[in-house]
């Protein structure tokens, strides 16, 4: 089957936790934004990948707990690679989506058991053929060229292993207290670690069409993402991209 159009394929990449706090801001909302993308009115399928938290059975619990809230027209799965994959075609299942919905966790851990899966190239044809990617944090570098992470050790390193569907790097947890991640990001940029790209606090996502930012979103009133691109003497340039709210 051919693909579809480049103005057709989309890639909603977000950082931030994904459930509300009591009294708090729905966050879940990023999540079916992601769902909101799928060109299909009703009968939307949607594919929950756990990969980078290890298949955490209470991850998978989790999401088929909050997707049984949906309307019936909205159908859930969860593919899991431990021990062995769990369906018996993953390139059938993965093409039969309208949404892939990819955890956070280890983005590194994340890539060595995609490709040792043979993943990248079927998430390649999903997304050539109008399948919404989309993910948080791990799940959002992923479809990047790659950015930082803290995968190896408690300090930020680089991760450039990414299936770069979207030539940019990506900042995730832009506004996190406990890491220094966003002069981190933009000191690697800077250094011409990692290319230029784009950074999103909690709460706020990359809207990708074809390779290119459509717009970013939010569901926390006032937060941001950010364009850092390298400059002269290993420094770096920052413009704010303010996102529409969700």
């Amino acid at each position: 089957m051919a693909g579809v159009p480049e103005a057709t394929r989309q890639i909603f990449a977000y950082s931030g936790v994904l459930y509300p706090e009591p009294g708090g801001p729905d966050t879940y909302a990023l999540v079916r934004y992601a769902v909101s993308l799928a060109s299909r009115s009703q009968g939307v399928r949607v594919c929950y990948l756990p990969t980078a938290v290890g298949d955490l059975p209470a991850a998978v619990d989790a999401y088929a707990a909050r997707f049984a809230e949906y309307p019936a027209e909205v159908e859930y799965s969860a593919l899991r690679l431990f021990t062995q994959p769990s369906v018996p075609d993953v390139r059938a299942h993965l093409l039969a989506q309208d949404v892939i919905l990819v955890e956070g966790g280890s983005v590194v851990n994340l890539m060595a058991v995609w490709r040792a899966h043979g993943l990248p190239p079927i998430l390649r044809e999903c997304w050539e053929r109008g399948v919404v990617l989309a993910g948080t944090s791990a799940g959002s570098l992923c479809w990047h060229t790659g950015g930082p992470t803290d995968s190896y050790r408690d300090a930020l390193d680089p991760f450039t292993d990414g299936l770069a569907l979207v030539p940019y790097s990506n900042g995730v947890h832009d506004d996190l207290a406990d890491q220094p991640r966003r002069e981190t990001y933009r000191r690697m940029v800077g250094d011409g670690v990692l290319p230029a790209g784009y950074a999103t606090e909690d709460g706020v996502g990359l809207h990708y069409v074809g390779t290119e930012l459509h717009e970013a979103v939010t569901v926390l009133d006032g937060k941001r993402a950010w364009r850092v691109d390298p400059a002269d003497g290993g420094q770096y340039t920052e413009e704010p991209v303010i996102p529409r709210l969700a």
